[in-house]
């Protein structure tokens, strides 16, 4: 692991972070660095906009219960939950079996040159696919990562419904970093 990047953005969250209820942990992860390793270059970026989704919830991937799709969402808490859809992937952290937070936008702070404001702009900045990264803990991976802030300011809590679902729209799942530039909507 870069020692350098260690120290100013954090230490990666340990598996008992992810092992809570999904609503706090999506309301937590706000401000802390989401990092992918691409060969010797790591991209990064603050978390500003998330989704929590639970598996009693109709716009869940897991509401049906387990598929070769959503495999990774019964692997443990801290696991990576790659789809695609739309041509883009999305990325999502797992918390408890058929449980995961969707990271819609982050805040670049290391090498990104495009467009983070959205699930699939933010995996194509990052390099982020199904392939290589579906199914990783982001605990134990050398190559996906998420890391206490170090420096990100204090933020006001934003909540809302969730964006681009059809079903269980209302619920006020969304949470984001009050007027950051970065969100998607």
């Amino acid at each position: 692991m870069d020692r350098k990047l260690e120290t100013r953005q954090g230490k990666v969250l340990p598996i008992k972070f992810y092992s809570r209820a999904t609503l706090s942990v999506a309301r937590d992860l706000l401000g802390k660095v989401l990092r992918v390793r691409d060969g010797r270059t790591w991209r990064s970026g603050y978390i500003v906009e998330d989704e929590a989704y639970l598996r009693d919830d109709p716009a869940c991937h897991s509401y049906n219960g387990l598929t070769k799709r959503n495999q990774s969402m019964f692997k443990g808490p801290g696991t990576a939950y790659i789809y695609r859809i739309h041509q883009v992937h999305c990325i999502n952290a797992v918390t408890r079996p058929g449980e995961a937070v969707l990271i819609r936008a982050i805040e670049p702070i290391q090498h990104i040159r495009s467009s983070t404001n959205g699930p699939g702009r933010l995996c194509r900045a990052l390099g982020i696919t199904q392939d290589k990264h579906d199914g990783l803990s982001f605990v134990d991976s050398k190559d996906l990562q998420i890391a206490s802030n170090g420096e990100f300011a204090k933020f006001g809590l934003g909540v809302s419904a969730r964006v681009g679902i059809s079903e269980a729209i209302d619920e006020p799942y969304r949470f984001y970093v009050e007027d950051n530039l970065y969100l998607s909507r």
